[in-house]
């Protein structure tokens, strides 16, 4: 039976570390061989909260195909890549795009405490590869937010979001729960993914906690309970893609 709402607590994350611990990361979707419980399902193929324990620099790596973002949750990152050519800094509440099309490479640095997300969407590989490589970076002002029944939302991706992506029907927004109970609108023809930053909610009667993920298919709402208020992180994607993803490609190749 396809479970419709599937919680992933952190411990069951896949893990990962850079530079000898100095940044560490909990993936709610890691790559195949880094184990944890999900791996990459509509155009979401990765997706890595990193912190930095001491100031750390990962250096010049390639990417390609793959739409790569940046959420500063919380501190700076600094950001190099071959298109650019110059270090850009980017604090809490920025965001950053790099549509890595034919090819790019890029290094990050993170300060001592940072916090972010990156996430990779697959926007169709097969003609992904064949565009340049483009990056946008977005300030955490240029957001739109709104306040409803005591929930506020910030919008990044989707109608009312900023950022310009090449993946399709993707939607991102963060979210501020009071205490109380809230409803999270979902439709069944979309995967809702959402990340727990601050506080806790009760999902069917289960806690989730901070760091913890949810995945939503096949459901029409979410209903949360939560005593002390939340922040929740969100993402929306498709339940069905046009082309065939890079998993999908792999498969054909064998």
């Amino acid at each position: 039976i396809h479970m419709a709402i599937q919680i992933v607590p952190k411990s069951e994350q896949a893990y990962g570390a850079f530079n000898g611990g100095e940044i560490v990361e909990n993936k709610p979707i890691g790559f195949n061989r880094e184990g944890g419980k999900l791996k990459a399902y509509s155009n979401l193929f990765y997706w890595a909260f990193a912190e930095a324990r001491v100031d750390s620099t990962i250096g010049l790596h390639p990417h390609q195909g793959f739409e790569i973002m940046s959420f500063v949750l919380n501190g700076e990152i600094r950001h190099y890549d071959t298109a650019g050519k110059k270090w850009i800094s980017l604090v809490t509440g920025d965001v950053q795009i790099i549509r890595s099309g034919s090819g790019i490479s890029h290094a990050e640095f993170m300060a001592e405490g940072a916090q972010m997300f990156q996430i990779w969407f697959d926007p169709g590989l097969q003609t992904s590869i064949q565009k340049s490589a483009s990056y946008n970076d977005y300030k955490k002002e240029e957001f739109e937010n709104e306040t409803v029944n005591g929930t506020e939302e910030t919008f990044l991706v989707g109608p009312k979001g900023k950022i310009q992506m090449d993946s399709a029907g993707v939607e991102i927004s963060r979210m501020k729960l009071p205490a109380g109970s809230a409803v999270i609108p979902a439709t069944e023809s979309e995967v809702l993914s959402v990340y727990v930053l601050q506080g806790s909610i009760q999902v069917q009667g289960e806690e989730v906690v901070k760091d913890d993920f949810i995945l939503i298919q096949n459901e029409k709402t979410m209903e949360v309970e939560s005593e002390q208020g939340a922040e929740l992180f969100l993402v929306r994607t498709p339940g069905s893609l046009p082309y065939s993803t890079y998993g999908e490609l792999m498969q054909q190749q064998m």
